[in-house]
């Protein structure tokens, strides 16, 4: 990880905080804790997905072939598929209806799946995105799943 800057590299493993504190609460903390801190896992889980597609929707913005919707017309269909999917899996959650679990499992492959894209964009992000990326995704997508599993 040394090849990536060191701000984004620090703000990214700084955004694991959060699903690996809601994932220890759940394996070890006190039972009391235990719904809201898997609510809590699911609504960070769609927020960061969410993060991700502002980001995809900024790469494309800002590439040279972005006028141009036919060169980069996935990117932008895959910069708001993340919401929609958040959406979609948070919505049991708001009416209280669904178990929580399957939400964070959903939640969590998403994560995961979010990859694909990131893989995809080659040239147009930087050259040590995929090293940075992966650990991120990986960890949070585990760590969301892992909340649903206690």
């Amino acid at each position: 990880m040394r090849e990536i800057p060191k701000l984004p590299r620090w703000l990214g493993l700084a955004g694991l905080l959060p699903q690996l504190a809601c994932a220890a609460i759940v394996w070890f903390g006190p039972q009391e804790w235990y719904d809201g801190s898997q609510r809590l896992a699911a609504i960070y889980a769609g927020l960061i997905l969410s993060f991700l597609g502002g980001m995809w929707w900024g790469i494309a913005a800002g590439a040279p072939a972005a006028e141009r919707r036919s060169a980069l017309g996935w990117l932008w269909v895959a910069a708001v598929t993340p919401s929609l999917v958040a959406l979609a899996c948070l919505v049991p959650l708001a009416f209280g209806t669904g178990p929580l679990e399957a939400t964070l499992v959903m939640l969590g492959a998403a994560l995961l799946i979010s990859l694909g894209v990131d893989a995809r964009l080659g040239q147009l992000a930087p050259p040590w995105w995929m090293r940075l990326r992966v650990p991120l995704s990986v960890l949070l997508g585990s760590a969301t799943i892992a909340t649903a599993l206690a």
